[in-house]
């Protein structure tokens, strides 16, 4: 589980991501609740819990209370923009 300062650290695509994988295993446990015993019936409370913290860092953000972190930029993105800038040096000419 992770804590309220990790997630503000995520981008809102990881955060709607990993809200989406929650939900989605919070379904599948309920299924499996109804068919028989759960090995781990605190993961529920545990799930639902992360699932609205997630809720808040969002909406936090929608408001402006605090801001999330900015898409993080990779390697790549480094690579296409130098490409990119070389290209417009040279038609610039």
């Amino acid at each position: 589980m992770l804590n309220v300062s990790e997630l503000r650290e995520m981008t809102r695509e990881e955060l709607v991501q990993k809200r989406r994988d929650l939900e989605d295993e919070l379904f599948n446990l309920n299924m499996r609740r109804s068919l028989k015993s759960l090995d781990d019936p605190l993961r529920l409370r545990h799930i639902g819990r992360e699932i609205g913290q997630i809720m808040t860092v969002l909406r936090e953000d929608e408001l402006g209370i605090r801001r999330l972190a900015e898409r993080k930029r990779s390697v790549l993105d480094n690579v296409e923009s130098d490409q990119n800038e070389s290209e417009a040096k040279e038609s610039g000419r």
